[in-house]
């Protein structure tokens, strides 16, 4: 019975300095990073005009956050899973539309704000170029996001949206 109580304990201890939790592996600080995203959304252009709508919740025991996306524009709709990746010790998301396209993108949280690029690759001229999706959590409860495609010293905006939470 004595050694029993040994391997509990050690046991114990183990998981308590991985910071995990055996009834929520996922219930940990740098889990809950991205939950200032969590919630139902009516997102708007920098202009004021409707870009859609969002909701995101968290699925698969709080270790995932679940985006469903669906656009002001008829028929169009995207979904990413967003995880923090225990291996590689950063955030990452996979964004999946119903057109085909997908984005894997991968970063950390700075202050406010959860920033995640792709890779590099290779445009159409041949160009190095590379995604960047920026969360920025603001005081007002709102969340921008800006994902910009940088090419060389070329920023192009690819959507700037507002969120703002659904009454």
């Amino acid at each position: 019975m004595k050694k029993y109580f040994v391997i509990v304990l050690l046991s114990f201890g183990i998981l308590q300095a991985f910071g995990q939790n055996k009834t929520c592996p996922c219930c940990t600080e740098i889990h809950s990073e991205f939950d200032f995203w969590i919630g139902s959304w009516e997102v708007t252009n920098p202009n004021g005009t409707k870009a859609g709508t969002n909701t995101l919740t968290k699925v698969e025991g709080k270790c995932v956050l679940k985006e469903n996306w669906v656009s002001a524009t008829p028929g169009y709709t995207g979904t990413s899973n967003s995880f923090f990746n225990l291996k590689t010790k950063q955030w990452e998301q996979i964004w999946i539309d119903n057109q085909g396209a997908s984005l894997h993108l991968k970063g950390n949280k700075v202050g406010n704000q959860m920033i995640l690029k792709t890779d590099k690759e290779n445009n159409k001229d041949g160009q190095l170029f590379f995604h960047r999706v920026t969360w920025t959590d603001n005081e007002d409860g709102t969340v921008r996001q800006l994902w910009e495609t940088i090419t060389n010293e070329n920023v192009t905006v690819a959507f700037d949206g507002l969120y703002k939470r659904k009454e």
